[in-house]
C-alpha cells in the first residue's frame, strides 16, 4: 500500500522543491535517515570484506530506485495513479520473466512457461483496461 501513496506524495514533494529529481532526492534522504537509525537501533554493520566482495553492479540498485521515484513523481500527477503503478507492475514482470530466465543476478533460473507469459498478458491487458 506505501507504493501506491508513494507516487502522489512524491508528486506533492515535487512541486515544492521544483522538480521529480529533487523530489526524489528528498525521498532518499529521509529514507535513508530512516535506516540508518534502524540499522543503529539493531546494531548492524556490513563486514569491510563483505562489502569488497560485491560485484561492482550490486551497487546500482539504489539508481533504480532513484529512478522510479523520480518518475513516478513526474508520471503519476499525469497519468493517474492506478495507470502508472499499473504499467510499472507490468514492466517489472515483463523484466522480472527474462531475470528468471537467465538467472541473472544470482537468482535461481525458472524456465519462462506459456502460464508465466499469460498472467504478464493479463497484467498488461488489465493496465490497458485501467487506461481506458
Amino acid at each position: 500500500m506505501f507504493i501506491a501513496i508513494q507516487a502522489p506524495t512524491n508528486a506533492l514533494l515535487a512541486r515544492g522543491v521544483g522538480s521529480p529529481v529533487n523530489a526524489a532526492l528528498v525521498s532518499f534522504l529521509v529514507g535513508s535517515l530512516a535506516l540508518a537509525a534502524v540499522a543503529f537501533a539493531l546494531g548492524t554493520r556490513p563486514g569491510a570484506g563483505a562489502i569488497r566482495a560485491l560485484p561492482w553492479y550490486a551497487w546500482i540498485g539504489g539508481f533504480y530506485g532513484a529512478v522510479f521515484v523520480a518518475v513516478a513523481a513526474f508520471a503519476a500527477p499525469r497519468m493517474g495513479v492506478t495507470y502508472f503503478l499499473m504499467v510499472a507492475i507490468a514492466g517489472q514482470l515483463v523484466m522480472a520473466l527474462l531475470l528468471d530466465r537467465l538467472g541473472a543476478f544470482g537468482v535461481p533460473r525458472v524456465e519462462v512457461s506459456s502460464m508465466r507469459v499469460l498472467g504478464v498478458l493479463f497484467v498488461l491487458a488489465g493496465a490497458f483496461l485501467v487506461r481506458r
